[in-house]
């Protein structure tokens, strides 16, 4: 059989093939541990990256959207726009004429009266 003088050797073999495996069994787990909560962790950030790029999707399709109302506003509008421009300097002529005259002798509210006489003149006019 086993020598007596080989038993503790044996026994000591066996102590440190256990304590080996018992480390190595610790590492295993907590590699597996690690590669779990690794995986988990992978996962929450995807469903954060596809959140974020649905969430700039929407955006990029809403300015889109605004843009083209922008601009189909925009050209329902140009012809009002061009009808107050002609209003406008219409209006800003009569200003200036109003503006240039001086006051019939010194008398600004007298000239201001005539202006608007003759402008009413103006506008019974067919």
């Amino acid at each position: 059989m086993i020598s007596e003088k080989l038993l503790p050797a044996l026994v000591a073999v066996l102590v440190a093939s256990a304590a080996g495996n018992a480390l190595l069994g610790w590492a295993w787990l907590s590699a597996r541990d690690d590669a779990t909560t690794a995986r988990a962790e992978l996962a929450g950030m995807q469903q954060q990256r596809d959140g974020a790029r649905q969430a700039a999707q929407a955006c990029s399709d809403a300015t889109e959207a605004l843009g083209a109302m922008a601009a189909q506003r925009a050209a329902e509008a140009s012809p009002a726009r061009a009808a107050a421009a002609g209003q406008a300097a219409a209006l800003n002529a009569r200003a200036d004429y109003t503006l240039s005259r001086q006051p019939a002798a010194g008398d600004s509210c007298a000239a201001l009266q005539a202006l608007g006489a003759d402008w009413l003149k103006g506008r019974a006019k067919p």
